[in-house]
This record gives structure tokens, C-alpha cells and sequence, in this order.
């Protein structure tokens, strides 16, 4: 009798310590189950290649706004273009991500009607996107010092320096793009060392100067005229801008920059430039920004 209650006791042991540890394991499940937003936009964005349609869940699909301007609003807008899409589909490689906030920056090579490079930017509201903005442009060849469009760093580092980071891009934009002051040019871009990815422009200061100049004596334009947003996480900040870009008067362009930064400096960059349509050609009423 007594070995028979050992057994039975054990036996109830056994159960209750079985039942807490598929609790703790179901419990750990859940946890590692749920995605934080960047990590959201990475699935839905190489949902194009793998064809999942899990992440589509991540949209908010009573309240999608788009900014795309070549695409209608809401998930049927999204809807559209996907059922558009060439044999094959789309192909995405996110290159490099980071969040501020409610908003996520993703930085992508494209397969999207041609090779592309393009920046998005979702935002989020109780766990699903709510927003997207984005800046895309065509696959170029490599720089004159042979950069390109993606490569360069990805690690998010420093990140108790966002904020600090975020202000020197406020105040590279605010006085030298939209007011022309070079005085803190030095101050702010590293001279020594200033990693250059746009398509024309060689790297270092020697560079920048050396395209300033060619617009200058070309009668070309590339001006600012607002800062929309400044995004950023760590060593990675991202500028939304307008402006006009190209033969005076340019065209009316949407100016995305990322910059990355190294002890209070900016030591590289990337960027995309987009012409915004008129009005009368726009498939949503959002507005570029």
C-alpha cells in the first residue's frame, strides 16, 4: 500500500512538473514568436521571394496609407501592383534596417519592373503598418571611386547616440543644404575619411567639392528647399527631403539620404533621388510625405 501511494504521488509529480514545463516551453514559443517591427518589414519585404503570405498580416488592413505616389491607397493598392507583377515576380534584398520609434527604415536592392535601389519607410501603430513612404531609383554602375548603391556597413553600433547623431544630420541639412554654409562643413563630415555611394560623386570632401563645382559650371541645381523627416538608430540616420535636382530650374525631386556616423561625425553615405510626378499622374491623394 504504501510503495502504491509513493508510485501515485510520483506519478502526480511527474504530471504537474510535465504540465509546467510545456506551459514554460509554449510560453517561451510565444515570446520568440513575436517579431519586433523591423523585424516585421524584413519578412514582408522578402516575402517577395519567398512568396509567403504570413507577413501581409503585419498591415493594418483598415488603415494603410501610402505615399507612393505610382500606387493606389490601402491594401488594394498594394494588392494592384503585386498582381501586375512580372513572370518571376519581384525579388527584394534587404541590405540594412534599423528602427526609430514607430517607424522602420529599410534600405533594398530591388528587382521591381528592373534593378533598383530603394529606401522604405513604415510606420506603425499597435503592432501593424499603418504608413509606407518610399524613394526608389535605377541600379547604377559602381562610383569613380568604385562604390556602390549597397554596399558599405550595416552594423547598427552606438546606439546611446541616436540622438546626438540625429542632431548633427539636423544641423548638416539645416546649414549646409538649405542654407549654403560651408563654414562647418569639416566639423560636421569627416575630412579624412567621408565613404562616398552616390552613383557620381567620388569619396572623401575632394569629391563632394569636385561635383559642387561641375553643377556650378554646368548651370545644374541640386538644392533643398525642406527636411521632412530624420529618422534614425544608432550610427545610421536617414533624411526625407524635397527639393530640385538637375538642368536649372531642376526637376521637383524627393532627396532620401542616409548618412553613418563615427564619433560625432558623418563618414559615409548613401542616397536616392526620385522625381515626384505632377499631380494629374498620382494614384493616391497621400502627398509624397
Amino acid at each position: 500500500m504504501k510503495s502504491t501511494l509513493i508510485l501515485t504521488l510520483f506519478a502526480f509529480a511527474f504530471a504537474i512538473s510535465s504540465c509546467n514545463s510545456n506551459k514554460v516551453s509554449q510560453s517561451k514559443k510565444e515570446v520568440k514568436m513575436e517579431l519586433s517591427n523591423k523585424e516585421k518589414v524584413v519578412a514582408l519585404l522578402n516575402s517577395f521571394n519567398t512568396g509567403d503570405q504570413t507577413p501581409i498580416s503585419y498591415i493594418n488592413p483598415e488603415k494603410y496609407i501610402q505615399h507612393n505616389l505610382a500606387v493606389g491607397d490601402g491594401l488594394a493598392g498594394f494588392g494592384e501592383v503585386m498582381k501586375n507583377a512580372p513572370e518571376g515576380g519581384f525579388k527584394a534584398n534587404v541590405v540594412r534596417a534599423f528602427q526609430d520609434g514607430d517607424f522602420v527604415v529599410a534600405h533594398t536592392e530591388y528587382d521591381f519592373f528592373g534593378p533598383k535601389s530603394a529606401f522604405d519607410v513604415f510606420r506603425f501603430e499597435d503592432g501593424k503598418i499603418v504608413e509606407h513612404w518610399d524613394n526608389l531609383t535605377e541600379v547604377t554602375p559602381p562610383n569613380p571611386s568604385g562604390r556602390t548603391q549597397f554596399d558599405g556597413a550595416v552594423d547598427i553600433a552606438d546606439k546611446e547616440k541616436t540622438t546626438s547623431n540625429k542632431k548633427v544630420v539636423e544641423t548638416l541639412m539645416d546649414e549646409v543644404f538649405l542654407n549654403g554654409k560651408m563654414d562647418n562643413l569639416a566639423t560636421l563630415i569627416n575630412p579624412t575619411k567621408y565613404i562616398q555611394h552616390n552613383s557620381a560623386v567620388a569619396d572623401g570632401l575632394d569629391g563632394l567639392g569636385a561635383a559642387l563645382k561641375y553643377f556650378a559650371e554646368n548651370d545644374m541645381v541640386m538644392k533643398y528647399t525642406k527636411v521632412h523627416k530624420i529618422l534614425g538608430e544608432g550610427n545610421f540616420v536617414l533624411t526625407m527631403s524635397e527639393g530640385n535636382f538637375g538642368k536649372a530650374p531642376g526637376d521637383y525631386v524627393a532627396y532620401y539620404d542616409l548618412f553613418r556616423l563615427e564619433n560625432n561625425q558623418i563618414v559615409e553615405h548613401w542616397d536616392v533621388i526620385q522625381p515626384i510626378p505632377s499631380k494629374s499622374e498620382w494614384k493616391n491623394q497621400n502627398g509624397k510625405f
